[in-house]
C-alpha cells in the first residue's frame, strides 16, 4: 500500500486590513517617538540657553558696584564697574507698548479688509504685499527709517508738541532731531504689521460659514456679523498673532539701533532724543566690550529672555482663560 505524504499548506496571510492597520500602529508610535523627541529637544535647548545666560550673568552682577536693576549707567569697564538694565528696560517696554499700541488695531483691521471686505481680485494681491513686508530684512526698514522717517517725524513731533503737549507724555523739552523712542515704536509698528496681519488674516478665514451665514440670516449688517461671529471666534489667534509680533518688537536690534540715538537718561517725554533698548545696547557696545563687558551684556539678554518669556506665557494664560472664543470649540 503506497504511503501519501501529508501537503504542507503555508500559513495564512492575515486580511490585508489587519495589514493596514499594523502598519498605520507602527506609523503612529514613530511618530509620536519624532514629535516627542522634537519637544524634548526644545525644552533641552531653552534650559541650555537660560543656563548659560544665568552662569555669565552671575559672574557680571558680582562684580557690580552699582544696583543692576536700578542704575541708570553702564559702565563695566570702569574702575570699580557699575552699570544697570533700568534705562534699557524702560526704553524696551515704552517703544513697544509704542509699537503694538499703533500696529495691532491697523493689522486687524487690514486683516478683516481682506478676508471679508475686498474683492478676491484686489485680497490675493494685497495679502501677497503684506506676506512681502514679512520679509523684508531689520536692517532695510533701520536704513529706510534713518533716511526718510527719522527727518519726516519731525514736522509730526511739532504737531503734537503743540495740540498734546499737555499730556506731558507728548511735551517736547529738547531741540534735536527725532531719535526718540517715539521714532523707535513708529518704526518697530510698521515691522511687525505684517506678522500680526498675516496670523490674524488666516485666524479670521477659519471662522465657520455656518456662523456668518445664521448671523445673516438673522438680519445682522456685515459689521454686525464679524462683531458678533468672526472676532469673537479670532479672539484668541489675534492674541497669538499680537505675542509673535511683541516678540520681535522687543527682540529688535538693527533698526532700533540705526534709528536710536542712545542715552542712559529715563525721560517720560518720548518726543526727545535719547534711550535704550537691550537688543540695541548688545549690538552698539559687544564689540568694543571686553570679557567682563561681555558678561555685563550678557546679564542684559537674560533679563530680555525672561521677559520675552513672561510675555508668552501671559499669551498662553489669556488664551486658556478664553477657550469659549477659540476655534477649538467651534
Amino acid at each position: 500500500m503506497a504511503s501519501t505524504t501529508p501537503i504542507e499548506t503555508p500559513p495564512a496571510r492575515p486580511p490585508a486590513s489587519r495589514r493596514a492597520t499594523s502598519t498605520g500602529r507602527a506609523g503612529d508610535k514613530i511618530f509620536l517617538g519624532l514629535s516627542r523627541g522634537s519637544g524634548i529637544l526644545l525644552l533641552v535647548i531653552m534650559a541650555s540657553i537660560a543656563v548659560f545666560l544665568s552662569y555669565r550673568a552671575a559672574i557680571a552682577i558680582s562684580k557690580d558696584e552699582g544696583n543692576f536693576l536700578t542704575t541708570f549707567d553702564w559702565n563695566p569697564a570702569g574702575n570699580p564697574p557699575v552699570f544697570g538694565i533700568a534705562v534699557l528696560l524702560f526704553g524696551t517696554i515704552v517703544s513697544s507698548i509704542i509699537a503694538m499700541a499703533i500696529a495691532v488695531p491697523i493689522a486687524v483691521g487690514i486683516a478683516l479688509f481682506i478676508s471679508h471686505y475686498a474683492p478676491r481680485k484686489v485680497a490675493a494681491p494685497l495679502a501677497y504685499v503684506v506676506d512681502l513686508l514679512a520679509a523684508v530684512p531689520s536692517i532695510i526698514y533701520g536704513i529706510w527709517g534713518a533716511l526718510f522717517l527719522v527727518p519726516y517725524l519731525n514736522g509730526l513731533n511739532l504737531w503734537l508738541d503743540e495740540y498734546l503737549g499737555w499730556t506731558y507724555i507728548f511735551e517736547k523739552t529738547e531741540v534735536g532731531v527725532a531719535r526718540s523712542l517715539f521714532t523707535v515704536g513708529i518704526l518697530l509698528a510698521i515691522m511687525i504689521l505684517p506678522i500680526v496681519t498675516s496670523v490674524s488674516r488666516e485666524v479670521f478665514l477659519q471662522v465657520p460659514r455656518m456662523n456668518e451665514e445664521a448671523a445673516l440670516a438673522l438680519g445682522a449688517t456685515r459689521w454686525e456679523v464679524i462683531r458678533m461671529s468672526v472676532l469673537p471666534f479670532g479672539r484668541s489667534g489675534v492674541i497669538s498673532a499680537s505675542m509673535l509680533g511683541l516678540g520681535r518688537a522687543l527682540g529688535e536690534t538693527m533698526a532700533v539701533a540705526t534709528v536710536l540715538s542712545p542715552s542712559f537718561l529715563i525721560s517720560f517725554h518720548i518726543l526727545n532724543p535719547g534711550g535704550g533698548t537691550f537688543a540695541q545696547n548688545i549690538a552698539a557696545k559687544f564689540d568694543e566690550a571686553n570679557e567682563f563687558g561681555r558678561d555685563a551684556l550678557i546679564a542684559s539678554g537674560l533679563v530680555l529672555f525672561i521677559l520675552t518669556l513672561l510675555v508668552n506665557g501671559a499669551a498662553r494664560i489669556i488664551i486658556a482663560r478664553r477657550k469659549e472664543f477659540s476655534g477649538a470649540n467651534a
